[in-house]
């Protein structure tokens, strides 16, 4: 890749000092290199949430734009959300993919069912809710097989961050689907904010970040890479 970092965190990167995006968060130092997220993590997926024209009138004619919302994630512990507006779709979907680059998390993910125990970290290891605009999105644990039992734009960013078993619901207007998926991605990091004891984790199985852990093409088992 012929890239020259020009932050910090980026010079950490290039020189090897950092080699997993778990130890570039845990610096804490500002993500403002989408380079940074192609190096660490170099299978990364995107998909386009939203796209909208805007038209406005000038005193010049009518100018058309575009707004853009996209995600990306490994599907293995992190999910990044961003947007972007533009004159053309092609350079902004780059530019909101970028932007959703930059802003990428890290997922804790554990067993918090009761009614489950598998003791593998397939779903989120507590009850989480997230808001944007009118958008409150709540996400619950679930036992192992039932999938992700939520909304569509939820169950992209779902998937995207490597939860494969979840109940959720949410209230407001979700038409708007920049609201809902700014809405869930703040849910989904609630995961990393909340403190948790050792005791906590051990019985919840909870771990942050990748586990190396996939869905099969059947899509109702868990299997390790």
């Amino acid at each position: 890749m012929d890239w020259i970092p020009k932050t910090r965190l980026g010079q950490m990167v290039f020189n090897g000092e950092v080699t997993t995006m778990s130890e570039a968060l845990e610096t804490r130092l500002p993500l403002r290199e989408a380079e940074i997220v192609d190096v660490l993590l170099p299978d990364l997926k995107d998909e386009v949430i939203d796209l909208n024209m805007v038209q406005r009138m000038t005193d010049s004619g009518r100018r058309v734009r575009f707004a853009v919302t996209c995600i990306v994630g490994n599907g293995d512990g992190f999910i990044g959300i961003g947007k972007a507006k533009g004159k053309e779709v092609g350079p902004t979907i780059k530019k909101a993919i970028d932007n959703a680059k930059l802003n990428v998390i890290e997922v804790k993910r554990g067993c918090g069912s009761w009614e489950c125990g598998c003791g593998q970290p397939h779903t989120i290891p507590f009850e989480v809710s997230g808001h944007t605009g009118s958008v409150t999105v709540y996400l619950k644990p679930a036992p192992r097989g039932i999938s992700l039992a939520v909304g569509d734009v939820a169950k992209k960013l779902l998937t995207l961050a490597g939860v494969h078993d979840a109940w959720g619901f949410a209230t407001g207007n979700t038409k708007t689907k920049v609201n809902y998926a700014m809405a869930t991605f703040e849910a989904l990091k609630m995961t990393a904010r909340m403190r948790i004891t050792e005791e906590q984790a051990r019985r919840l199985k909870i771990v942050p970040g990748p586990v190396g852990m996939v869905m099969s093409e059947a899509g109702a088992d868990i299997e390790e890479e």
